[in-house]
């Protein structure tokens, strides 16, 4: 699979697994429940394991295992739904996790923008998506006026 990580379109190896049998190697993502159920067999897998979340899922249930985890995905179900802005803020703002979060699901280009100032870093498309043109959606603002996650400084404290 592709995304755009950081600005930039890569190769992701990341799996994300539902109730399949954790593999003996590779990047895997799994469901809140299944790590808040499995989370000393998923912590001994050798290499990186990330956290899938659904709209209603809590940040706060991942607040004391967010070092261990590389990724946190949030499962975007429809793009009417804002909870995944709410969840990347308080991840990054006030829980302190500086790992990647990758929106997933069905958002618009017009909300990467968005999604990227509360924090999101990666975005994860189907395949037939043109990545190209969703590169462009960072660049259609040039000034910001709130502080978030990508500038800390409201706009009068940057002149």
């Amino acid at each position: 699979m592709t995304v755009i990580k950081n600005g930039q379109i890569e190769a992701s190896s990341w799996l994300h697994l539902t109730e399949e049998t954790l593999p003996a190697h590779g990047a895997v993502t799994v469901s809140l429940d299944r790590w808040l159920k499995d989370k000393g067999e998923l912590s001994t897998h050798g290499d990186e394991i990330g956290v899938r979340l659904n709209a209603a899922d809590s940040v706060e249930a991942l607040a004391n295992d967010l070092p261990s985890l590389s990724l946190i995905v949030l499962d975007m179900a429809t793009f009417t739904d804002g909870r995944a802005f709410s969840q990347a803020r308080l991840l990054r703002d006030r829980l302190g996790y500086s790992g990647e979060i990758r929106a997933r699901g069905d958002f618009l280009r017009d909300q990467m923008f968005f999604l990227n100032r509360v924090g999101v870093n990666a975005f994860e498309f189907p395949e037939e998506t043109p990545l190209d043109d969703r590169l462009k959606a960072f660049n259609e603002f040039s000034v910001t006026y709130q502080p978030a996650a990508d500038s800390l400084e409201p706009l009068y404290r940057r002149r």
